[in-house]
This record gives structure tokens, C-alpha cells and sequence, in this order.
């Protein structure tokens, strides 16, 4: 089966259905992703790293608007409206990518923590790659397409993470014990990363993407020798500690995110830009 347009998507209900949860999935993950990277806009170790960070958060700000814009063929709503007005219960990306950085707030005293924002944009950034790489044989070829665009650009952002998640690993001391207090903190939460959530077996029934557990053994495949070549050993517990994402279960700290990204555009949500 293949579905070349949204007119064609909209004539089976069960199809559309199962499409639009995963493009929400994919679109509120990039979209509070993006956000948690620009708190560190001007905090971030080095200037260099402050402008390539800034760039990564450019470029998956960028990717969650091309799916809202594959929402909003679907009739799902205008793109501005599914991005800023949606209620946190609406929202389905995993929770890991909304926790804050750290205590304090990026405009007061923010005391972030760099070895957490290594980790979870690494990990994250190679589940998504999988998924990208997947939806390229997707039944829906406007996605199979934004897939092919979005995961140019991943090549390079995977290569930045790891080359900082290798460096860290291996400077010792307190670099080292960070970076191992950060990689469980993440793998607490990480399942909600990989997971298609309750609406998962409709979603691959269309062949939209593979089912998530043959994503999960290839992330667990590509991550086992970065593992090994950093004399450490990947976690083999998997957890959703702070809910599940997919479902519509989120933390207080979606919430708080929302009403930061949120101001400007609920001044006048009319307006042109």
C-alpha cells in the first residue's frame, strides 16, 4: 500500500487516525527538544558549542514545523495553532526530551546540567535516526519524503553528541562520574523515547513505520560498541519513570515549557510574521 498524497490519506479514517498520532509523536518530540537546547543559548561550555548548538536547535525546530505542516494537510489544524495551542494532556512527546536541564532557570541563575544535555540529545538523536531511516519506506510518501530531508541533517547531529559523549567518557574524574549519573537519569525515561505508545499496533499495521521493538534492538545494536569503546556497559533496563508520553501523560515541567514558548504567540495569535 502506498498513499502518495494527504487527499488519499483522508478517504480511510483508520489510516488517518493512526498517521496523525505519529506525526504528532515525531513533531512534539523536535518541537520541545528543540526548546530544552536554546535554554542553553549563551551557557553552553564554549562559544563554539554555543553556535553549533544553536544550529542543531534551529534545525529540529525546523523539523518539527515540516511535520505540523503534514498535520495541518490533514486537516489537523493551522501549523502555528498545533505547535503553540495545544493543551500539555494533547501533547504526545516522550517525556525525557521536557524535563528541564537543571534547577534554576535559564534567566536566573540556571545551574544546567551539560552531562544530562549530552546524553539526551545523543540518545535521542539515534532513536530518531532509526526512525527517520525507517519512514523513508513509509506508506505515506509526503513523510517518506520529509523523513529523506530530516535525516540529512541527523548525520551531523549524531556526530556532534557522540563526539562529546566519547570525549566526556574518557576525560575520567568528574566528567566520567556525570556522565554516568546522567546515562541512568536518561535510561530511567528512555522506553517513552522508543515507544509508539498504546495507538503503536495501528500505526504499524499501515506500515506508517516499523514496529518500535525492532527499533529499540537497533538502537541497542548501534549503541552497544560506542558503549564498549568507552570501557562502559549499556544499561539493559529500559524505564518510563515520569510517565508515558504517547498516551498524553506529561510532568509539570511540560507545562511550565509551554507557557515560555507560548507568550509571545498568545498576544495575538492572528498576527503575521
Amino acid at each position: 500500500m502506498k498513499i502518495i498524497n494527504a487527499d488519499e490519506a483522508l478517504k480511510n479514517n483508520a489510516y488517518k487516525s493512526a498517521l496523525t498520532e505519529l506525526l504528532y509523536q515525531l513533531a512534539d518530540d523536535d518541537f520541545i527538544l528543540a526548546y530544552r537546547g536554546s535554554e542553553w543559548l549563551g551557557l553552553a561550555p564554549h562559544i563554539e558549542e554555543d553556535v553549533a548548538f544553536s544550529s542543531i536547535n534551529q534545525d529540529t525546530m525546523g523539523h518539527a514545523a515540516m511535520f505540523y505542516q503534514l498535520l495541518e494537510e490533514l486537516g489537523e489544524g493551522k501549523m502555528d495553532d498545533l505547535a503553540h495551542s495545544r493543551l500539555p494532556s494533547a501533547r504526545r512527546n516522550a517525556c525525557l526530551l521536557e524535563i528541564v536541564n537543571g534547577t534554576g532557570h535559564y534567566l536566573d541563575e540556571p545551574r544546567y546540567d551539560w552531562a544530562f544535555a549530552v546524553v539526551r540529545h545523543y540518545f535521542s538523536t539515534v532513536a530518531k535516526k532509526i526512525r527517520m531511516e525507517s519512514l523513508k519506506n513509509s506508506s505515506y510518501q509526503p513523510l517518506a519524503d520529509t523523513a529523506a530531508r530530516v535525516n540529512i541533517e541527523l548525520y551531523y547531529h549524531m556526530l556532534h553528541w557522540k563526539t562529546w559523549f566519547q570525549q566526556l567518557m574518557l576525560a575520567g574524574g568528574e566528567a566520567r562520574t556525570r556522565m554516568e549519573k546522567a546515562i541512568n537519569n536518561v535510561m530511567a525515561d528512555f522506553e517513552g523515547v522508543l515507544t509508539l505508545g498504546t495507538n503503536g499496533q495501528d500505526i504499524v499495521k499501515f506500515a506508517i513505520i516499523e514496529h518500535d521493538q525492532a527499533m529499540k534492538k537497533r538502537w541497542v545494536s548501534i549503541m552497544q560498541p560506542v558503549f564498549v569503546g568507552v570501557n562502559a556497559s549499556l544499561p539493559e533496563t529500559f524505564g518510563m519513570r515520569s510517565g508515558n508520553g504517547r498516551n498524553g501523560e506529561h510532568t509539570k515541567d511540560l507545562e511550565n515549557a509551554l507557557e515560555t514558548l507560548n507568550e509571545v504567540y498568545s498576544l495575538d495569535p492572528a498576527a503575521s510574521w
